[in-house]
């Protein structure tokens, strides 16, 4: 799949899981820009974390997404659609380029299911995440019956 290797679905860090199914519809956790062995990119965006960074960390929580949809549906083709992105951004307070960030995740899910990666999304500033992480982003999937 275009060269990425997915790694195992990170596991949830509180009292939740990392995904629900209702209907056809596939609900995702918020994941973070966690690496395949546990490290976790940290700081806020505009204050020592570069807009290119942070880009590869929401590429990198994409990738993530993508391993919890693949444990949770077993097959990517699965996939009919991805609904909804909600893209949140660990960022100074003057901070202004929250959807260039996203699009790491937003470009990944394109590239990997062509027209049905297209998706309603929001990009969103917060003062702090959890773990001070630079980005967290959740997602709704549309899945075959």
């Amino acid at each position: 799949m275009l060269g990425v290797q997915l790694p195992p679905a990170p596991p949830p860090v509180a009292n939740f899981v990392t995904h629900v199914r209702e209907g056809d519809l596939l609900y995702l956790s918020g994941q973070g820009p966690r690496e395949a062995d546990g490290r976790l990119w940290t700081g806020k965006v505009g204050e020592g974390v570069s807009v290119s960074q942070a880009y590869q960390h929401a590429r990198l929580v994409g990738i993530n997404l993508l391993a919890v949809m693949q444990e949770a549906l077993g097959d990517l083709s699965r996939v009919k659609r991805v609904v909804k992105l909600l893209g949140m951004v660990n960022a100074s307070p003057d901070f202004e380029d929250h959807p260039q960030v996203i699009n790491g995740c937003s470009d990944l899910f394109i590239d990997v299911f062509g027209e049905a990666g297209h998706h309603a999304r929001s990009a969103v500033g917060f003062g702090s995440l959890p773990g001070n992480i630079t980005v967290e982003i959740e997602a709704i999937v549309a899945l075959r019956s």
